[in-house]
């Protein structure tokens, strides 16, 4: 019978417990932070201060609805890093505590890994298929923005990330520069869906490699939208869904004209893989931005195109939440992978 882990999320703002048994979730309960919506971003203090208030009872409600019990649990896996150091310290804390009380293994996370690991999540009344090892995906959230090359579970190469600016800060900052509130990626997306996505023309980096860069965008959409509203101060709201539109559009285009790279670039001896041959056909996107609905269509017209097996992680599943922390948890589980209670926070990502 498969353990049961106990996974614990606290990263940004979000207070997130799950209980899966192996791969399949049993729970997943998450406490969301409305005060931040008030700054149009997350205040890092208060973060803090309201994981302090959820945790408990978050953790409380994902044991009762998993219908176990406390001793039942094998291990408990925390998210280690990268995040607001203030937030992921109470997690940590909490874990490292319960591991004592409960005598069971701790197990750290990293935040990103998890991310890409969300895609072998299970639900018994959802089956759906999984990526095969060797595969590329595309992590892209509020953060990070990755090319990852997973060869097994614990063996992933990054080969290529934004040198500044994430795809999900860009969405964000854009939204708030339309007078769009926060978060403003999900409703750019709503706004999008009405919109005309080659009205409006946006500069595209020019960034070497398979790195990315959204900064030179944002810069662009401010002085375009800056430039316009001297001449029609309705420009905004009588433009809104178009620009919405055109804004999405050429994230995605980015996201996706890098992804296509990478994954031809594979065939480069740099990123041989042994007893594979040099052909990649499984292709994923993760992170909270892979929820975004002309991310995941583009992604699927250009798998039919290229003769990629498309991934593309369940809702729930893309923004931060503890049953990826839980089932990277049970996967290191598998290989006696523990660590000590001197494990220590890292806000920046370690690859």
């Amino acid at each position: 019978m498969p353990p049961f882990i106990l996974g614990i999320e606290t990263s940004c703002d979000d207070t997130s417990a799950s209980v899966v048994e192996g791969t399949i979730v049993r729970s997943n309960v998450t406490a969301n932070q409305e005060i931040h919506k008030e700054f149009g971003g997350v205040v890092p203090e208060l973060a803090s201060r309201a994981h302090q208030q959820n945790i408990v009872p978050v953790i409380e409600a994902a044991i009762r609805r998993a219908n176990i019990r406390k001793n039942q649990l094998a291990a408990v896996a925390f998210t280690q890093g990268p995040g607001l150091l203030g937030s992921l310290l109470v997690g940590s804390s909490f874990a490292k505590s319960f591991a004592l009380a409960m005598e069971i293994p701790l197990i750290e996370v990293d935040h990103m890994q998890a991310h890409i690991l969300a895609h072998f999540l299970e639900d018994p009344q959802n089956q759906r298929p999984l990526p095969s090892f060797p595969f590329v995906c595309l992590t892209v959230s509020g953060g990070h923005t990755q090319i990852v090359l997973v060869r097994d579970y614990f063996d992933m190469e990054v080969l290529g990330q934004t040198i500044d600016d994430a795809a999900g800060e860009a969405f964000d900052k854009s939204a708030k520069i339309l007078g769009l509130p926060y978060p403003g990626g999900p409703i750019i997306d709503k706004l999008a869906a009405g919109g005309d996505p080659v009205r409006f023309s946006f500069s595209r980096p020019n960034i070497p490699a398979l790195d990315y860069s959204f900064s030179g965008l944002k810069t662009s959409i401010l002085y375009f939208i800056r430039d316009e509203l001297k001449k029609d101060p309705a420009f905004i709201e009588e433009n809104k869904r178009d620009l919405c539109a055109s804004i999405q559009a050429t994230i995605v285009e980015i996201l996706m004209g890098k992804l296509k790279l990478a994954v031809e670039e594979i065939r480069d001896t740099r990123y041989a893989i042994p007893d594979h041959g040099s052909r990649i056909v499984d292709v994923a996107i993760a992170g909270g931005v892979s929820a975004n609905s002309a991310l995941r269509k583009a992604l699927l017209e250009t798998a039919d195109k290229e003769g990629w097996n498309a991934f593309i992680p369940q809702f729930e599943y893309t923004t931060d939440n503890a049953a990826m922390i839980a089932v990277a948890g049970y996967f290191k589980f598998l290989k006696g992978d523990f660590t000590k209670q001197s494990a220590i926070s890292y806000a920046r990502s370690r690859w």
